[in-house]
């Protein structure tokens, strides 16, 4: 076994460095991530990312995060760690993870000793941010009943991480190590840890055949809003905008249903019949945060920040010439095109807010994204990062996204407080990763689904603006819902193979 770090080189990099990351290797042509996750995570904490390019293929990397360091979470504005040995910082929530973040720092990436190219993520948190966290970002008043009680924001600081090259077919088995008091000891028990992994996997079973499932049936779900309830809103809604409140307003549905299975073969099945850019599955005890979502909510990757609005969609045709109408029909809407306009003035201002005055250009303008079932319009914007504003600081600037609040963004926010009967959750908020380089990569957490024991929540919204229909509002949030639901529907038909 190759380790990416010989003992003394590790002892050196100790002293200089709180956490220091060591791995090896192994091919990987005849594992899967979900197979990896089953053997090395199986019913304990850990998280699943993967990412489909382009709507018709997987994206090279994939990671597995097993046996997390330690987990810090919030509630009600009071921030906990599962460590008792990590001192939590003062402040709000977003002002701890902040903190935190900037107390670990790892080598350069030419320092590692790889065996291969370093895999976009190796350290750092995986987490969620609710949609509420926006309360320690800007001054709102209210809030609706939190009737669930979830935590606020979670993030798993990176242990064991298990990172898929598909390109190279390659899975390299990464244990971060944050450093003791004896770091001959800590090198010991990360090279024992990385042999456990590869002795874990080696004993991986080829899973037993079995059909697709059907992907027929949705799962029976209870709305927090009758269509009635919800159509008034968009009537409110609507006047608001006339009356010059807003631009756009984004009231969402939250679907219940009672769920006696396993949250990962939710992920399964989401995979299979919804797949696109932000696949993730995170589980921290009993609760799980499942998704498939379409769109970015915020990227840094070496000092550039990235965003990428998405406005349109139409259904997929089941002709090539079917297609190109459903594309002509969005691309010439004038509700789309007004919608998406406004959203790239609102992610150019919020890219503004951290990057260096001219820098923030248009890179993608209106292109159409086509993924299994729809296809989107999408732009991307990027801008160069000021001087000394970190990964934090860019999720203050944007979040949460104008897709899910509107515009102007702050107004928009305080009508849908005033508007939805319960707390949004994580539903609308950002999950993905920061690293300890300063490297953020979130998406917006849409066609999620949370489960908390054994009930699982779906969330959709829809944009309205001053010309919407409200049963055609709500009928577009039933459709956002149904992808989820069939997929909770079909995670039962795993259990019984």
């Amino acid at each position: 076994m190759r380790i990416s770090l010989d003992e003394q080189s590790f002892i050196t990099l100790a002293h200089r460095y709180p956490v220091v990351p060591v791995s090896v290797e192994i091919l990987a042509d005849y594992l899967t991530p979900v197979g990896v996750y089953s053997r090395l995570v199986g019913e304990n904490d850990g998280i699943l990312l993967e990412s489909v390019e382009g709507g018709e293929r997987w994206a090279r990397w994939s990671f597995v995060g097993w046996d997390p360091a330690f987990t810090v979470r919030s509630h009600s504005g009071i921030t906990t760690c599962s460590d008792a040995s990590v001192t939590i910082p003062s402040g709000n929530p977003l002002e701890v993870i902040e903190a935190l973040i900037a107390q670990f720092s790892v080598p350069d990436d030419d320092d590692l000793g790889f065996a291969g190219p370093v895999p976009p993520l190796h350290s750092g948190a995986v987490g969620y941010l609710g949609y509420d966290m926006v309360r320690y970002i800007e001054s709102l008043d209210g809030m609706p009943h939190d009737d669930r009680k979830l935590p606020e924001m979670l993030w798993q600081f990176v242990g064991g991480l298990a990172a898929f090259d598909r390109l190279r077919d390659t899975l390299t088995l990464i244990v971060n190590v944050f450093v003791g008091d004896n770091p001959r000891q800590d090198y010991a028990d990360a090279v024992a840890k990385l042999e456990q992994a590869i002795e874990s996997l080696s004993e991986v079973e080829p899973a037993s055949i079995m059909e697709r499932p059907s992907f027929t049936d949705v799962a029976e779900s209870r709305a927090n809003l009758t269509r009635s309830e919800f159509e008034e809103i968009v009537e409110c809604a609507i006047s608001l905008i006339k009356a010059g409140d807003a631009f756009q307003i984004v009231p969402s549905i939250r679907f219940e249903t009672d769920f006696d299975g396993e949250a990962f073969d939710v992920y399964r099945a989401l995979r299979l019949v919804n797949p696109s850019p932000f696949m993730f599955h995170i589980r921290s005890g009993d609760l799980a945060v499942v998704g498939s979502s379409p769109e970015l909510m915020s990227r840094v990757d070496n000092g550039r920040a990235y965003s990428r609005p998405i406005a349109g969609t139409r259904p997929r045709g089941s002709t090539l010439d079917e297609d190109r109408d459903f594309e002509a029909d969005m691309r010439s809407d004038p509700k789309e095109l007004a919608e998406h306009t406004m959203l790239i003035d609102l992610a150019r201002n919020d890219l503004g807010r951290v990057c260096k005055f001219g820098s923030v250009v248009v890179d993608d303008l209106m292109v159409t994204e086509r993924y299994s079932h729809v296809m989107h319009m999408v732009s991307g914007l990027s801008g160069d990062l000021r001087e000394g504003v970190g990964p934090i600081d860019v999720l203050r600037a944007t979040f949460p996204h104008g897709t899910v609040t509107g515009a102007p963004k702050i107004r928009a926010m305080e009508i849908i407080d005033e508007l939805e009967p319960t707390a949004r959750g994580p539903y609308a908020g950002a999950v993905g990763y920061i690293d300890f380089s300063g490297n953020l990569d979130t998406a917006i957490a849409l066609r999620t689904c949370v489960i908390h024991g054994t009930t699982a929540w779906v969330q959709a919204g829809a944009g309205v603006v001053v010309d919407s229909s409200p049963s055609a509002e709500y009928d577009e949030c039933v459709d956002k819902a149904k992808a989820v639901l069939y997929a909770i529907a079909a995670a039962g038909e795993f259990g019984r193979r």
